[in-house]
């Protein structure tokens, strides 16, 4: 069980990891068609993570908890307090997009790099809590969330993690930083989240009387992500249908994975 929950807070890592990993084998910056489409895919992911993953479970661990027509409390709070948490985040740290604007050259440049590993390390921590969660929820009974249940999850955020680790590594090479270098820029970008599944799990005892509220946070969190950063990013450039249908994609195949393994 230790090394199976192990494996299942590290897999949305490795995620990352091999996003990063796309530095040693292409040559330059993904194409804007290619990140439309993964930014797409990424949030039609999240998006079914959020519903099936985090708050049907929120709802019904407060239903089993007798709370009847008020089930709804623990997760329309918790969600509201996820999506303010990021909110101020994104007030309080630098952030990406509020540098687009910048004029491209030299002074620009690494700002801008640093706010992209900032706003990728950002979107992190929750979804870190949001496995932590879940396995927590998992090891106590909590929602009848099944082992099979939590590692859908995991794999689900390992999938959208993978654009995210080429978006950090591969700007780092066209920067003219070493393969190696930007490689480890890119996975440094994803170490808060197993460090954030950690913590949450091993808050545990805390964790499982709050586990509706910390659910629908965690669905918040990620649904905020999906609306201020990947839908823009999906949709940034010329009309295309390539980002709508790969959001399709993205919450078909979460839903499946939910679905089948749940």
């Amino acid at each position: 069980m230790t090394a199976q929950i192990a494996w299942g807070l590290l897999i949305p890592f490795l995620g990352t990891s091999l996003g990063a990993g796309c530095v040693f084998f292409l040559r330059r910056q993904l194409r804007r068609s290619v990140q439309r489409v993964l930014s797409g895919f990424a949030a039609g992911v999240m998006v079914a993570a959020s519903v099936w993953s985090l708050l049907i479970p929120a709802l019904e661990e407060a239903e089993a908890a007798g709370l009847g027509v008020w089930a709804f409390v623990p997760a329309a709070g918790g969600f509201w307090v996820g999506v303010l948490f990021l909110l101020l985040l994104d007030h309080l740290i630098p952030h990406l997009h509020q540098n687009a604007s910048r004029p491209e050259g030299p002074p620009a440049r690494l700002p801008r790099l640093t706010m992209m590993m900032l706003a990728v390390t950002l979107h992190n921590i929750p979804e870190g809590m949001a496995v932590g969660v879940v396995y927590a929820g998992m090891l106590t009974g909590g929602a009848d969330i099944s082992a099979a249940g939590a590692l859908a999850l995991s794999l689900g955020i390992a999938i959208q993690n993978f654009p995210e680790g080429a978006i950090v590594s591969l700007p780092l090479r066209a920067e003219g930083g070493s393969r190696p270098r930007a490689f480890a820029g890119g996975v440094a970008s994803g170490v808060v989240e197993p460090l954030a599944a950690a913590v949450t799990l091993l808050a545990a005892e805390l964790v499982v009387p709050a586990l509706p509220w910390l659910l629908a946070f965690a669905a918040g969190a990620m649904l905020y992500v999906v609306v201020e950063e990947l839908i823009p990013e999906m949709a940034e450039g010329e009309h295309s249908d390539a980002g709508p249908l790969a959001f399709a994609l993205g919450f078909t195949v979460m839903m499946m994975l939910d679905v089948a393994l749940g």
